[in-house]
């Protein structure tokens, strides 16, 4: 059995709905999982948001579905210990206005 390392994966999903006021939210999920290569770390992490894909009929028979719309990336962990807090991934980006509009939770706005 090959040893599995630690990855750590970045899901981008859509919620939406058939009401006509509604906007779309968008969520990225951050996972860790164990696999023996990157490859099959992708092939699990996209099977892990297929997985979580629902849609169903809220109380006044409006549609919502939350589907995954892509996994954004895949890498090896920074570090494979147990310490508390743990560094596990790490983005960079140049343009904070942009994060800011997209980040709600960064102005305090309910999601």
């Amino acid at each position: 059995m090959a040893t599995e390392t630690l990855f750590v994966a970045i899901l981008l999903s859509e919620s939406s709905s058939s009401a006509p006021d509604y906007r779309p939210l968008y969520r990225e999920d951050i996972v860790t999982l164990r696999a023996p290569s990157l490859r099959e770390a992708r092939d699990r992490v996209k099977r892990h948001g297929r997985d979580a894909q629902i849609s169903y009929s809220n109380q006044v028979g409006e549609e919502i579905r939350d589907r995954l719309l892509e996994v954004v990336d895949v890498a090896p962990a920074l570090y494979e210990n147990d310490t508390s807090p743990a560094d596990l991934y790490s983005r960079h980006f140049r343009d904070l206005t942009s994060y800011r509009t997209f980040e709600p939770l960064l102005d305090g706005e309910a999601l």
